[in-house]
């Protein structure tokens, strides 16, 4: 792998291209943005240089797509019929099935191995970009066809993928999304009613003045940009409304709960899971 060229050169796509860097690569990172992203990537030394799709794709060894889903969707059709022979298209969208659905049906002779780190921060940009959000975060990779994962570009990419400090872990596209339906969009959904909710309670100063650092986490997740989550949210709905339900149903056993004035087994096992969850290594 001697050519990436990044689509999208925001805060994963540059984040990348630096974690490619600081594990080793020597070869040249293209960048397909737009034209004041690509001035500033260059400044801050995340891509070498900005070219156009039609020149990424006949250039570039690995085509990494960390676009929103939306467009990652609408470049996989852009690049119909225009990679090189031997290339690796992949993406870090956060759902895999309809991505990886239109991977099938436009570009069915091309290399396409699904990906989505668990990684990120709620700001967004190039300017954010940071190779420390990868170590210690799982890794999904998704395929349709099982043969993808002995492409010798493929190969070069887990290995580069375990350099960053992160863990792959193979499912299948239907299998990632109802995962993550829990594991991501569930608190991303939790965050931003918890502070819809208090918005409409509190005025602004008064929050300000009463937030603990309890409040500060747990609204962190409300200050992502809906443009971002829209599409993250219409591409896996039935699975977010099932996680959905299952979590008012806990608020409901909960608010039943104080009734009762006994919430200690919810307490005891929702920190033994947490506890679980906070240990990276484990």
């Amino acid at each position: 792998m001697e050519r990436v060229a990044i689509f999208g050169v925001g805060l994963v796509g540059g984040s990348f291209a630096l974690a490619l860097r600081q594990a080793g690569f020597k070869g040249e990172i293209l960048g397909v943005s737009s034209t004041r992203t690509i001035n500033e990537a260059i400044r801050l030394g995340v891509v070498d240089r900005g070219v156009s799709l039609d020149e990424a794709a006949a250039q570039a060894d690995l085509l990494y797509l960390a676009q929103p889903i939306g467009q990652i969707i609408t470049t996989i059709g852009a690049l119909a019929g225009k990679a090189r022979p031997g290339a690796l298209i992949t993406d870090a969208g956060s759902t895999k099935t309809s991505i990886l659905d239109e991977a099938g049906l436009k570009i069915p002779g091309v290399a396409f191995l699904g990906g989505h780190p668990m990684a990120g921060k709620e700001v967004r940009g190039v300017q954010a970009a940071d190779p420390a959000i990868f170590p210690g975060r799982t890794y999904f990779l998704s395929v349709r066809n099982q043969s993808v994962l002995d492409h010798p570009v493929a190969e070069d990419l887990v290995e580069y993928i375990q350099k960053f400090g992160c863990r792959p872990v193979l499912l299948s596209p239907e299998d990632h999304d109802r995962l993550v339906a829990f594991t991501s969009h569930l608190p991303q959904m939790a965050s931003t009613a918890l502070a819809a909710t208090l918005s409409r309670l509190l005025d602004p100063e008064s929050a300000r003045k009463g937030a603990g650092p309890g409040l500060i986490d747990m609204t962190r997740l409300a200050q992502s940009s809906y443009d971002l989550w829209q599409e993250i949210v219409f591409t896996n709905m039935p699975a977010i409304d099932r996680a959905l339900s299952l979590y008012i149903r806990e608020l409901q056993e909960i608010r039943e709960s104080l009734q009762q004035r006994d919430l200690s087994s919810t307490f005891d096992k929702a920190s033994r899971f947490s506890a679980i969850v906070r240990n990276r290594d484990s």
